[in-house]
């Protein structure tokens, strides 16, 4: 072998490590891996009707629709990884699943620490009161009453906000799941419960006997998004799913899901790159 010819082999052979090193790390970002595995690993609860519930024993929900959709555009299964909202976040940052469906306010504090998809629902706050109850019959007069609210919320950041307006500070009692403050507002222990109107707006369908949704809404519009991590390695995953579910607005398959679990379609942004808190 001759000196450049030697020269020459040595630059193929830096050239084909270089190459595979990139090709290795693009077919192990997220995307490829979930691709390869065929499986989309999607934590969520189970306490947020109609988003994500358990009816007659079946994980059902909007969520559930919709994420049978997104496996269809990637071409995988859907595997749920369902517990408390508490642990929903921290399990996504922990690597136990892929993404989190939830799904959560989109707030200028999470966008600095999670990505989120195109929004999916509107999530401004109301008040669900006890049917008949004459005392409330607008959202200021839940003040120096005890309203439930999810710990850790967005809608709990809502409702201390909005209470701090008030004449008499509301009495906010916070807990693990919203289906709880619901059984204590039957029960009377509270007088109402603050969460996002198209959460409290199913509740009181289904129960028309015992809720009441108090209107308008307060407090600042928002929107609900899934969320992922801001990690460069999940960015395809990322881009991949938002791609599915604007393919699914466009084509009216998302009205079509909110419709059926909302009643009434949303007219949503592509994106909210800059939330109103």
């Amino acid at each position: 072998m001759t000196m450049r010819a030697g020269f020459l082999v040595r630059g193929l052979t830096a050239a084909a490590l270089m190459l595979g090193t990139a090709f290795s790390a693009h077919a192990d970002d997220a995307l490829a891996r979930v691709k390869a595995a065929g499986t989309l690993k999607v934590g969520t609860e189970t306490a947020f009707a109609p988003f994500d519930f358990i009816d007659a024993g079946e994980h059902a929900g909007l969520n559930v629709d919709l994420f049978a959709e997104i496996g269809k555009e990637l071409g995988v299964t859907i595997e749920w990884v369902a517990l408390p909202w508490e642990g929903v976040l921290p399990g996504l940052e922990a690597g136990k699943f892929d993404m989190v469906a939830g799904p959560a306010t989109i707030t200028k504090a999470r966008m600095e620490r999670y990505r989120f998809t195109p929004p999916i629902a509107e999530a401004t706050v109301a008040i669900l009161k006890k049917a008949g109850d004459t005392t409330i019959t607008k959202p200021e007069d839940i003040a120096g009453k005890a309203i439930g609210v999810g710990k850790a919320t967005a809608q709990l950041a809502q409702l201390t906000a909005y209470s701090d307006t008030l004449p008499t500070k509301v009495d906010v009692r916070e807990y693990p799941a919203f289906t709880e403050s619901y059984a204590d507002l039957a029960a009377g222990r509270i007088a109402g419960v603050a969460n996002s109107l198209p959460n409290i707006a199913f509740v009181a369908s289904q129960r028309k006997d015992t809720f009441e949704v108090v209107l308008p809404p307060f407090g600042q519009k928002s929107y609900f998004g899934f969320i992922g991590t801001k990690d460069p390695d999940h960015a395809p995953l990322m881009d991949a799913i938002d791609a599915a579910l604007l393919k699914m607005k466009g084509d009216g398959r998302l009205a079509e899901a909110q419709k059926k679990w909302f009643g009434a379609s949303f007219d949503t942004p592509d994106s909210v790159p800059d939330p109103a808190f």
